[in-house]
């Protein structure tokens, strides 16, 4: 098991709250990714800006895409492990807006995210969900 998908996974249960970050205590999809990197890297390389929940979709700036693309390693969608960053779009030509962990390849994908309602739950990698995938990252190795 990768050390990033150990790690996302102490963060199960951790309960929903917008714009937080704290393991236990609650983040959305943004603030899970921000308390992993937290852990593997330390201090945030930039601070977060506030955001709504329609983030970006007013304006169609790829924010979040082009804010990964900065500070992680972008690699081709068909090349999944364990341990990737994945980003997905909601809708069909919208912005991308959501984060989640890809956490088992086979035998079944599976992944780790935040949202609305659930808080941060494990499940599968449904053909739905693998068609929202804009893009695949991983961590630097180190900043």
């Amino acid at each position: 098991m990768s050390a990033v998908v150990a790690v996302a996974r102490e963060w199960l249960g951790t309960p929903y709250v917008h714009q937080a970050s704290c393991k236990g205590a609650g983040c959305d999809c943004l603030g899970l990714l921000l308390g992993l990197w937290r852990e593997f890297h330390g201090t945030l390389p930039a601070p977060v800006p506030a955001y709504t929940n329609d983030w970006s979709e007013t304006s169609g700036e790829e924010r979040l895409l082009e804010t990964a693309r900065a500070y992680l390693a972008e690699k081709p969608l068909w090349d999944a492990a364990p341990g990737d960053i994945l980003i997905f779009r909601m809708r069909r030509c919208a912005v991308a807006k959501h984060v989640g962990v890809q956490t088992q390849i086979t035998p079944t994908p599976r992944f780790l995210h935040a949202y609305s309602g659930r808080g941060v739950t494990e499940g599968v990698l449904t053909p739905p969900w693998a068609r929202r995938v804009a893009a695949r990252f991983v961590f630097p190795e180190r900043i």
